[in-house]
């Protein structure tokens, strides 16, 4: 048999798998897994359990958020033997299963796990930290851990909007100064984001025949600071209809980006609070990792 660590988020959105955990331990059962089941008890406690005995396991299985499973993936990369990594998206938005066609219901991400095949895909590297999909900073990008869990758990996506429009007082431009390659960026940005998925925060970002999970490549995404609030309101009609014209958004794909600004800046890690610097050097780490993904994807 198969050994699968699975791990549980029991807070993870709406917590659904409270209701369902003994039915999907069945499930990978029948499908021939000796299954240990971990649900989390503290922050990191995923990261650290992994880094400890992950590489013993055939698979892991985290169940959550995208938060949860950017500490799944923190543990794997501390491991020299990593296993395969499967993902039931409990979460609030599941951005990063959204950018693989992860489904996002329980009974169909387990058929998944089981049934699908193995995906390489590329990850991030932020400092000293790891991330899945997106690093970011600026306006909005503290709607994700600003907003309480029980209003994620009773309102779902609505709360992020909700807390969104609590945060337009505190947007402000911010100083940045990006080098990638040969490329060099100055200028006074909104928001900044480096990615790698088609789906931010719950909303279409880049297309698919831009972004490639396995290409060795991350987009850098500057959104350009505004003079008044005509503006504003037209960029974020852009922002809705993805028309990234230069006048307002710097958009490149680079291996590695350094990024230095005036003063501290908060950061965004896949959603949670990510520290803040002055000097954040993000590089893209090529297919360190292969996910369970539908029977279409492209196997290892």
């Amino acid at each position: 048999m198969k050994k699968m660590l699975l791990f549980v988020n029991p807070a993870a959105g709406r917590e659904e798998m409270r209701h369902s955990l003994m039915d999907v331990i069945s499930k990978f059962t029948a499908a021939g897994f000796d299954v240990i089941c971990h649900p989390t008890q503290k922050p990191q406690d995923i990261t650290e359990v992994i880094a400890a005995v992950g590489s013993s396991y055939d698979i892991v299985v985290t169940c959550g958020g995208d938060g949860t499973l950017n500490e799944t993936v923190a543990g794997l990369m501390r491991l020299k033997k990593r296993p395969i990594l499967g993902y039931i998206p409990t979460g609030t938005v599941n951005d990063f299963a959204s950018s693989l066609n992860i489904p996002k219901t329980i009974p169909e991400a387990v058929e998944t796990i089981i049934h699908g095949v193995p995906f390489p895909v590329d990850m991030g590297g932020f400092n000293d930290r790891y991330f899945t999909y997106v690093a970011a900073f600026g306006a909005f990008t503290k709607v994700s851990y600003a907003t309480p869990r029980a209003s994620k758990q009773a309102l779902g996506r609505t709360a992020y909007l909700l807390e969104g429009v609590r945060s337009l007082s505190d947007i402000r431009p911010i100083h940045v100064r990006a080098v990638a390659g040969d490329r060099v960026i100055e200028d006074d940005v909104l928001l900044g984001m480096v990615t790698n998925a088609t789906s931010v925060g719950g909303f279409k970002a880049l297309d698919d025949d831009i972004v490639k999970m396995n290409d060795g490549l991350n987009e850098l995404i500057l959104v350009r600071a505004t003079k008044d609030l005509v503006e504003f309101n037209a960029l974020l009609g852009s922002l809705i209809l993805r028309d990234f014209t230069p006048e307002r958004y710097h958009i490149l794909q680079a291996e590695q980006v350094t990024l230095d600004f005036q003063e501290d800046v908060p950061w965004t890690l896949d959603g949670e609070f990510g520290g803040e610097t002055r000097h954040a050097e993000i590089v893209n780490i090529p297919t360190p990792l292969r996910i369970m993904v539908p029977g279409d994807g492209e196997e290892a």
